[in-house]
């Protein structure tokens, strides 16, 4: 165990992202229980050890066409309000199972849905942090998603990647997990070029290190490829934050790592006092 994973042990509040190919069954689309069971496990097992957390969970959208029994959307004429609508059926129906997992660990939890507004309006962003702040205060895990259901370009922020990054930022969190469908950072697509080299650590994130982020992704389900855990990444670090890849095949990772596990690509914080949130998720959209 090296000493930069050694202090993963000193984490006192963690955001963790978890994505939609994640959270459900690859052949069905249907949720994953023992998976999401799991994970909650983990994060009331984290709360339980005095941690501040906080989840970023994707999964409306998808959870709501599997409801409604839409398979296909090219043939819709407003594709965006039939995304909107099964956001608005998802997100209701992904919060609830989430409650009653976590209720069955006696943890309360609390729904934060999210829009670039939240973060590029400055009255919009204290009071996002005033609420993050309380509800941490009292113990609760607050559950965070962009709302899908009123999102158009102008106010979208994109992905849960990026998102996550930002209420890390929002909250003052000491440390980022990405769950992915991937390791880590490798030097090209491990899926396509079997050369290519995993990346235990990044100390700095070089021109170099961005330009391997290729906008693809493993899943139709999902929406954030490599090129979005950069973004993410330069977010965190920026924002004096340690971030970690890590495969969301076993859940059971997240506390691997916060016990000093080397499991996946660490990315150190390298804190720029002149880093401008709002203006950066500005220029993701130009």
């Amino acid at each position: 165990m090296n000493g930069l994973r050694e202090m993963m042990k000193d984490k006192k509040r963690i955001v963790i992202k978890i994505g939609s190919s994640s959270l459900q069954h690859k052949e069905t689309g249907d949720l994953d229980y023992i998976k999401l069971e799991m994970l909650v496990r983990e994060l009331c097992d984290i709360r339980n050890q005095g941690k501040d957390v906080v989840l970023v969970s994707s999964g409306a959208i998808a959870v709501g066409k599997k409801a409604i029994h839409l398979k296909n959307m090219d043939d819709i004429d407003n594709p965006i309000a039939v995304k909107q609508a099964c956001a608005a059926i998802g997100q209701a129906r992904l919060m609830m199972t989430y409650q009653k997992i976590f209720g069955e660990y006696n943890q309360t939890t609390a729904q934060i849905l999210m829009t670039k507004n939240t973060i590029v309006d400055n009255l919009n962003r204290y009071n996002a942090h005033n609420t993050f702040s309380e509800l941490l205060k009292f113990g609760v895990i607050p559950i965070v998603n962009e709302n899908d259901t009123v999102a158009t370009y102008e106010i979208v922020i994109g992905d849960n990647d990026t998102l996550s990054a930002i209420v890390a930022a929002l909250v003052d969190a000491d440390l980022l997990i990405l769950l992915s469908d991937i390791d880590g950072l490798y030097t090209d697509d491990p899926r396509t070029n079997p050369d290519a080299k995993f990346i235990e650590t990044v100390p700095v994130l070089t021109e170099e290190l961005m330009h391997m982020g290729k906008e693809s992704t493993g899943s139709s389900v999902g929406t954030g490829g490599m090129n979005t855990k950069l973004q993410a990444a330069t977010i965190a670090t920026k924002s004096d934050i340690d971030m970690v890849i890590a495969n969301s095949e076993d859940v059971r990772v997240i506390h691997k790592i916060l016990e000093g596990e080397n499991i996946g690509t660490l990315f150190l914080k390298n804190p720029d006092e002149g880093f401008d949130l709002p203006g950066f998720v500005e220029e993701l959209h130009k």
